[in-house]
């Protein structure tokens, strides 16, 4: 049964990482549809295997002690890994591109993060505020 909920929330950050994406990619940036889907995707994963890890080694979880901000801040750093792929500076040029991408792909992960753990809808929150911020809000 856990697998399949494990399934469900990977499915669920996938949605939301692709409302993410989808806005990406109409603008025409590095990083769209699939980049955010599987980032998100791949975060919720990762965080849920976090919470079926410990029971399979067969060790005493007495004798384990966890630290999930550890396995949130390696899911954090391959993501900032991706995020630096978009970013460019142009030469001969004053100007960064790609930051507000790199961004998305951060926060599409953390909405994969928080899916997987259980908190729906501060993950749909912060995806429509997310949405509204690359819509609305433009360069000044």
């Amino acid at each position: 049964m856990l697998q399949w909920q494990l399934l469900g929330k990977m499915v669920l950050a996938m949605v939301l990482g692709g409302v993410l994406g989808y806005e990406r990619e109409t603008a025409d940036k590095p990083a769209g549809l699939r980049t955010h889907m599987l980032v998100a995707g791949a975060s919720a994963l990762l965080t849920g295997l976090g919470e079926v890890l410990v029971p399979q080694l067969g060790i005493a979880e007495s004798l384990i002690r966890a630290d999930p901000i550890r396995m949130i801040e390696a899911v954090i750093t391959g993501i900032t890994f991706l995020g630096t792929g978009t970013i460019i500076r142009q030469r001969g040029k004053n100007q960064v591109e790609g930051l507000t991408t790199a961004a998305s792909l951060l926060m599409a992960g953390a909405l994969g993060i928080g899916v997987a753990l259980n908190q729906f809808l501060l993950a749909i929150g912060a995806a429509v505020i997310v949405l509204l911020i690359l819509r609305v809000v433009k360069e000044v």
